[in-house]
């Protein structure tokens, strides 16, 4: 008999039918086997109808119409683990991932998220985040179990359940793109360590179907001017309006169509993370 896990998967999808299927059967093979919550995003290619045939023993949650990433949420809603690890329709776990993610969480209750190391493809190459997050210029104490982050790959991430229920998950306004940072930022805020753990292994195998490259950075840019007017302070705020500006005037003009929402919403970061947060740009900037 396998012993029992106190993590659960939350997968939310859309018009993937065939690779969320791959994902699910990957993930059930797992030992010990993890509840699965899976997600649809009111997808129209009979993903809901597939899972349901084909997997009873997974959870099915049909959503009213498409909530892109905050689809999660509604999945964390009904999990009853401690932890909760996110999949993504293309990714799903190594063997031994989630008992170790809870074996850290176990040793350091103060972390919050874990944020694992992304293979991808066939080939298993290492996704470049995996080395930004490994030489994060945050300040670490050896007591920790990894590198301190302020970012990840949300299908490469174990959080506690309590931590992510405490600070509301993923925005929905956001949509899609970037809503790691923000709920990276909130839990930070709220006084959680978040970290880079390489054992934590995930496997990523990206879809065909999905946005382009320009799509997904008009998008990311769109949501980082959000994130900005709704956490950042006023000077670094109108900073990231400039750049934004210099870069694509209509991911500017669909930020500012959700400005009255993102003021709603502000609530600006202690001077620790924004200066946390400030070096993490720099890496990459």
């Amino acid at each position: 008999m396998d012993r029992r896990i106190n993590t659960d998967v939350v997968i939310a999808t859309r018009n993937r039918r065939d690779e969320l299927l791959r994902t699910v059967r990957n993930l059930l093979d797992l030992r010990p086997p993890p509840r699965i919550v899976v997600v649809d995003n009111a997808s129209t290619d009979g993903t809901a109808e597939a899972v349901a045939e084909l997997h009873p023993r997974v959870e099915l949650i049909r959503a009213p119409h498409n909530l892109g990433a905050a689809a999660r949420n509604l999945g964390v809603l009904s999990c009853r683990a401690e932890h909760v690890a996110f999949s993504d329709d293309d990714s799903w776990w190594e063997h031994d991932a989630l008992p170790r993610a809870e074996h850290l969480f176990a040793a350091h209750p103060n972390v919050g998220l874990i944020a694992g190391k992304t293979l991808v493809g066939e080939l298993e190459r290492t996704d470049p985040v995996n080395d930004l997050m490994a030489r994060s210029p945050l300040q670490s104490s050896a007591e920790l179990p990894g590198p301190r982050v302020l970012g990840f790959t949300a299908c490469a991430a174990v959080v506690r359940r309590r931590a992510f229920q405490e600070v509301g998950g993923f925005d929905p306004m956001l949509f899609f793109g970037a809503e790691e940072k923000l709920l990276a930022c909130d839990l930070a805020a709220a006084g959680w360590e978040l970290v880079y753990a390489e054992d934590v292994v995930a496997h990523h195998h990206p879809s065909d179907a999905r946005l382009s490259r320009s799509e997904r950075e008009a998008l990311e840019l769109r949501n980082n001017l959000l994130i900005s007017w709704m956490r950042r302070s006023p000077s670094a705020a109108a900073s990231e309006t400039l750049r934004a500006l210099r870069r694509s005037r209509p991911a500017v003009a669909g930020a500012l169509r959700r400005f009255p929402m993102a003021m709603r919403r502000r609530r600006r970061l202690p001077r620790r993370v924004e200066r946390e947060l400030t070096a993490v740009e720099s890496q990459t900037s």
